[in-house]
């Protein structure tokens, strides 16, 4: 049966301050661009409301860490035991395992496997990695991608983590190349399929056939400039699960105008008929 997940993207204006991971090139290094902003909710807080709100699981992107000292981590990974919530996925929002910049990838492997120890440490099942920013019809880059991806499934193994990724970014925007990664991978690796990351006339054909592949389901509606869920286009989407008879989290993603929570509760009033 499925259950209720969300992304702490959809409470992206409440976290404080975003800490985006970025290449530089001149300096061949990564660095970190600090969006500031005023932190509503403490991190630390937030398993046991999401909790009290009828969540089972959540994701937590990388960049809402203030902190990832052990003691951090200790103290979170007990919030989310306390509050009686599954970390599901820590979704690492940067890399590109696509580039054919061997000294980029080498560095960006690095810093993916150091958040694959972050995740076990926290107590995060799964590490969501993006494939990269390459063409979809660039094989060579797809060829190297899928290595780098077996690599990193082979050593979050040895840490307790599963690889995920999603058909997010441009080198998995089709179908047909998610399922390379995850056929090349002896199924180490499945997938994230958000229903907003596709479009156009394809969009059902391509999430239904994903879908079958995938641990983790973002349910992201099209909105209205109000921020209120085309209602009709996201049962569609949501209508692809119980066909493919996924059984999973369902994860709300909110990221339109206004009140985040409103937002959220619109978007779940609609997904609890799915679970």
């Amino acid at each position: 049966m499925s259950y209720l997940s969300i992304s702490t993207w959809s409470l992206h204006r409440l976290l404080g301050p975003l800490r985006w991971t970025a290449w530089d090139d001149k300096q061949k290094k990564h660095i970190t661009n600090i969006e500031e902003q005023d932190a509503v909710i403490d991190l630390l807080d937030l398993p046991a409301i999401l909790k009290e709100k009828g969540f089972q699981a959540f994701e937590l992107c990388h960049f809402h860490f203030p902190l990832t000292d052990a003691l951090y981590l200790q103290r979170l990974k007990k919030a989310c035991e306390d509050a009686g919530i599954r970390l599901y996925t820590l979704l690492l929002d940067y890399g590109d395992l696509s580039s054919s910049d061997g000294l980029r990838v080498e560095a960006d492997i690095q810093l993916i496997k150091e958040w694959i120890d972050i995740a076990a440490e926290v107590g995060a099942e799964r590490v969501r990695v993006v494939a990269g920013d390459a063409s979809p019809d660039d094989k060579e880059a797809l060829i190297r991608a899928s290595q780098h991806f077996n690599e990193l499934a082979t050593y979050a193994h040895r840490q307790g983590v599963k690889i995920i990724t999603e058909n997010f970014r441009s080198l998995l925007s089709t179908s047909e190349n998610c399922l390379h990664i995850v056929n090349q991978s002896n199924d180490q690796i499945k997938l994230i399929t958000d229903f907003g990351n596709m479009n156009g006339a394809v969009k059902y054909n391509e999430l239904a056939a994903i879908i079958p592949y995938s641990d983790s389901i973002h349910a992201k509606p099209q909105y209205d400039p109000d921020g209120i869920p085309d209602k009709e286009e996201f049962r569609r989407c949501l209508d692809l699960l119980k066909q493919a008879n996924y059984n999973g989290p369902i994860v709300i993603i909110y990221d339109g105008p206004g009140d985040m929570w409103e937002g959220i509760e619109r978007v779940k009033k609609i997904v609890e008929a799915y679970l």
